[in-house]
Formats: C-alpha cells, structure tokens, sequence
C-alpha cells in the first residue's frame, strides 16, 4: 500500500451565498448526522456576503453526506462544493510573520504591489483580516515561509513607492504579550514643538525652528542644539509654560490608545527631549505611569536659558525604556517604542516594537514600522486589536464613538 492510500481522506466543503441566522448551524446540523470529525474551518462575512470553509473527515459513503449538504445548502438559498482529497492540512512553514497595510485609502493597486512582493518573494500569505475601515483601511496578513527580516525591507521599499503604511513583525506571542509602550513627546504625542512655542514668547521662533529642524534629522547633535536653543529662552516669565500647556493640541487617537490600551493592562511612558514641566502635566492628564524629559531652570520667575542637570538627549531616551521596563518587570522584547526623529533612534531600537510615527526619512528607514497617518491610535491595528473591539470596549465605558461615513 502506498504512503497516499494510508493518508485519511478528507472533505473540503465550501458554503457561500447571503449571510443570515442559523447557516453555520444547518450545516453543522448535517455533517454531525455523518458522525465526521471537524480538522479545520474558517468563515468570513463581507458585506453581508458569507464564505464558509470547513475540512471534516470522509465517510465511507460520502457521497450520501455530498448530497444532504447540497440539499441544506439549497434549502438557505447558498451554493455548495464537496471537494474529497487526502489529508488535513498542510502545517504553515517556518518565517511566521504578520503584516499589517495602512492606508487613506487603501487601493487595489497598493495591495496588488504588496502582495505581488510577497509572492516574489517565495511567502505564502495563510490568512487576511481586516481590522479597520476607519479613518483608515488596515488589513491583517498572515504570512508564512520567509523570515520577518527578509520580508521587511523589501515590503517597506514598496509600501513607500505605493504612499501607505506597513508593519512586518514576527508571529510569535511578544504581539500579544507586549506591555509597555515608551513615547515621545513633541510631534508625536502632541502636534508640534515645545521648544517654539516657548520661544514665540521670546520672539525667536524662527531661529529655534530650523535648530529643532536640523537636530531632529540629525544633523547636529542633539545636547549641543538643546542648550544653544534653550539659552534663547533666557528671561521668558516662567507663567509662559502655562499659557504653552493650554495651547498644546494632542495627535488624533492619543487619548483613545492609551485610554483603550490600559484597559488592557499596557504601561506608558514619556521619554522625551523636551521640558519636565510640560510632560509630567501631559503624563497626569492622560493618567501615563512614566516621564522623563529635561527641567528648564527657573529663578525669580523666570527662564534662565539652562536645564538643570544631564540632558535626555538620544542615548537617555533609550536607557529610560530599559529602566521603565526593568522596573515593570518586563524584558526589552516587550516594550514599543514611538517617535518621529533622530534623538529617538536609539529607543526604537532598542524597543521590542519601534514604530517610526510621522517620522524623518531616515527615522522611517530604520524603524520596525512607518505610521504616516494623522492617527496615533492607529498603532493599536499593528498590535491585532480591530477597530470593531476599541468600540466595543468604549461602549462598555460609555464612550460614544462617531458613526462612520460610506
């Protein structure tokens, strides 16, 4: 006997047709009248549309239950298909990944592009799901037969040439374990720069604006920057920070990431090269467990253009995850990281997870994952949170959340 007659046969039965109450169950009503054994099954509904796969094992007259699916199958108004082969199914290969698209919109052509490099480059895409629709499209693939390092680059090369978004992390059980996310401050966390909006107030916004543009690319170095800009602020009323702190407007989805995010027991911190007067006000209004960022001294009422002991310049930024995390108990793999420039290059890598958010180039290239989208809350979608849960958890919060548009 050959290694193909021993193999168990199987029947593929595939249902579709227009969803409604109690499909699943007729069917399921059938095939136990078969006395089969359930190996695999998956369903989806789109627009109201449903596709029902299920893999049972054959009986010995499989025909007969060939007929009464198709006959249960007519009897809801569906189509039907019996297809007999060997086996169960194939186990996924090794180089586990999942890669979650971004994009407002998302069009065919993007995703024809992407999936076209995972095809190219010998993955097989195992499952799709779709976790938002709203305010952007995110779609869940889960690939399989090339390692996470190898699909990164060549999917972040074309998800820039397309404008979206994408995230290639490993599929293991750090997606799903992780539990401190480290932020920065300044056009992450809110819109906008601190450090100008101070120094309006002293009438060199301009000259303070093209140092933060060039420390932030990298271009100077970052501690030297910060103290050539802050001693412009020398003699600014201290009652200037105030007048800031009200002005600050947070990114789109702040308050909904961490609001839905500690729900779930998530730890936050903010790590930023901005001022403590400033973060620790933001960090207790959003109820943040961590903040860290530079004091501008004040005497007399008054800015004296110098912060008061070590800089958190880029290398601070990233032992402050490593502190926050040791702290908590969690190992390094487990934290993500947020923020847009080079002073937080050493944190995104030192993250499990580093997410370049709204970033420079060369922040977007050496990030883990590029969200280019005006939505902080967005980064919950590359965690394999939908947006159907955020809802479901703020209803039960009582948080209303606005319809969306069609």
């Amino acid at each position: 006997m050959s290694d193909l007659d021993e193999t168990p046969k199987t029947l593929l039965i595939t249902i579709t047709g227009k969803d409604r109450p109690g499909v699943t169950s007729a069917v399921f009503a059938t095939i136990a009248a078969a006395g089969v054994e359930v190996l695999d099954l998956e369903q989806i509904v789109l627009r109201r549309r449903l596709v029902l796969g299920l893999l049972v094992t054959a009986p010995r007259d499989w025909k007969k239950l060939r007929a009464a699916i198709e006959e249960t199958a007519s009897g809801l108004g569906m189509n039907a298909e019996v297809l007999r082969g060997q086996g169960d199914n194939q186990p996924r290969r090794m180089g586990r990944s999942h890669v979650t698209v971004l994009g407002s919109p998302l069009r065919a052509s993007a995703m024809a592009a992407i999936t076209g490099r995972i095809a190219d480059s010998g993955a097989n895409i195992d499952r799709i799901e779709r976790m938002a629709r709203y305010p952007v499209t995110a779609i869940d693939l889960a690939i399989s037969g090339v390692e996470t390092e190898v699909l990164r680059p060549l999917l972040a090369a074309e998800a820039s040439r397309q404008g979206i978004d994408i995230a290639v992390q490993p599929a293991n059980l750090l997606r799903r374990s992780m539990r401190l996310i480290v932020m920065d401050v300044d056009s992450t966390l809110i819109q906008g720069e601190v450090i100008e909006m101070l120094a309006a107030h002293a009438g060199c916004e301009d000259e303070v604006a093209r140092v933060t543009d060039q420390a932030m690319a990298g271009e100077l170095d970052f501690e030297a920057s910060l103290r050539a800009r802050v001693a412009l602020l020398e003699g600014v009323p201290a009652g200037a920070i105030d007048e800031v702190y009200d002005a600050i407007t947070l990114a789109p989805g702040a308050r909904t990431l961490v609001r839905v995010l500690r729900r779930l027991g998530y730890r936050f911190a903010l790590v930023s090269g901005g001022f403590s007067q400033i973060t620790d006000r933001l960090a207790a209004d959003l109820d943040i467990h961590y903040s860290r960022a530079n004091e501008l001294e004040i005497v007399d009422g008054l800015l004296t253009g110098r912060v008061l002991g070590p800089v958190v310049d880029r290398a601070a930024k990233a032992r402050a995850l490593r502190e926050f995390a040791a702290d908590i108990g969690v190992p390094e793999g487990a934290t993500i990281a947020i923020g847009d420039g080079a002073n937080d290059l050493d944190m995104l890598n030192a993250a499990g997870l580093g997410i370049a958010y709204n970033a420079k180039p060369m922040v977007r290239d050496a990030a883990d994952a590029a969200v280019n989208v005006p939505y902080l809350d967005t980064i919950m979608y590359l965690l394999g949170i939908t947006r159907e849960e955020i809802e479901a958890a703020d209803a039960e919060a009582g948080i209303v959340t606005p319809a969306p548009s069609i």
